[in-house]
């Protein structure tokens, strides 16, 4: 009977585990292909300008859109029932401390009707302001709020959080050119992401020589009696396909460039509020300590009053 006992409660300990894990396996899925996405993004930026008509944003967008959606609550309505939320709904409020932020443009829009389409909008205008990144840490931090519009195990309330304002700092190196009155910003229809692009297998350079000895070996193992014309010639490889890799790498290491200007250009920003946030932290500290002064110099004043006041009254 004990044993009995103990396989119950082992197995109910794994049933519970079951749901935990599923949604730890979907917010690393999710995590994981916004990485891919955002490398992507990057790459084809290189050869083209990026718009609402290039699928490796659409892509992008999608992936966002449900991270940011993922165990998004419920809005409970007077009648008790619960009514579906957007993203938006969430960003609007936990992105207004943003300085020169788009919050009351988007919500303005009058092309623009629903929750989601205003999402959608908000996704295009962050990202050609290059602040999407900043979008992001802002309501991350505001925790309070976060907790209020995500339910236990959200990605955004997760380790995983502090991953995606760190990947999402690249896309301010990209030029990003959008219509916000296109197709896109339909909010009829869910996202849907396409995995098919970051499924792919692309044979690295690495393994060619080991692919020839393979096919070597595979020609060199039949009978004995084979011939020179039963063994699989070598691999040969193509000069277009080094020449197109090093065209990769040299967009790349521009791409790099530019990325360490902006972030440069960025330190440099930061540098300069924060020595602005010193000086001025130092002429607070220089009036607080002017107002104790006189603070003290009044109550002195007031003292020595109030002894000649007992003086004369004393007198008298």
């Amino acid at each position: 009977m004990a044993s009995l006992g103990l396989g119950g409660l082992g197995a109910s300990a794994r049933r519970k585990s079951v749901p935990s894990r599923n949604a730890a396996v979907e917010r690393r899925n999710l995590i994981t292909v916004c990485r891919f996405s955002v490398k992507t993004l990057i790459d084809r930026s290189c050869f083209e300008t990026i718009d609402d008509s290039s699928p490796e944003f659409n892509n992008f967008a999608a992936i966002l859109e449900q991270i940011l959606s993922h165990r998004l609550k419920g809005q409970i309505t007077w009648f008790g029932y619960e009514s579906t939320r957007s993203f938006w709904d969430y960003i609007r409020v936990a992105c207004r401390k943003v300085s020169h932020n788009c919050i009351c443009s988007i919500e303005n829009m009058e092309n623009v009707g629903s929750s989601r389409a205003k999402g959608r909008a908000w996704i295009r205008v962050a990202l050609m302001e290059k602040h999407l990144s900043e979008y992001i840490s802002t309501a991350l931090r505001d925790f309070k709020t976060t907790r209020r519009f995500y339910e236990d195990g959200a990605i955004v309330l997760g380790e995983e959080a502090n991953m995606l304002a760190g990947m999402l700092l690249g896309l301010n190196a990209i030029d990003f050119s959008f219509c916000l009155k296109g197709k896109g910003l339909d909010g009829t229809f869910p996202a849907v992401i396409d995995y098919t692009p970051y499924l792919k297998f692309i044979q690295s350079s690495d393994s060619i020589s080991s692919d020839e000895e393979e096919l070597r070996t595979v020609g060199s193992s039949g009978s004995e009696g084979s011939t020179p014309e039963n063994i699989v010639p070598p691999v040969i490889v193509d000069e277009n396909i080094w020449y197109n890799k090093c065209k990769r790498v040299e967009q790349k290491y521009r791409l790099a460039l530019e990325q360490k200007g902006y972030l440069e250009e960025l330190v440099r920003l930061r540098e300069n509020q924060l020595s602005e946030s010193v000086s001025q932290n130092k002429l607070l500290l220089q009036r607080i300590e002017d107002m104790d002064l006189a603070h003290k110099m009044e109550k002195e004043q007031l003292e020595y009053i109030i002894m000649e006041l007992q003086d004369q009254f004393g007198c008298h």
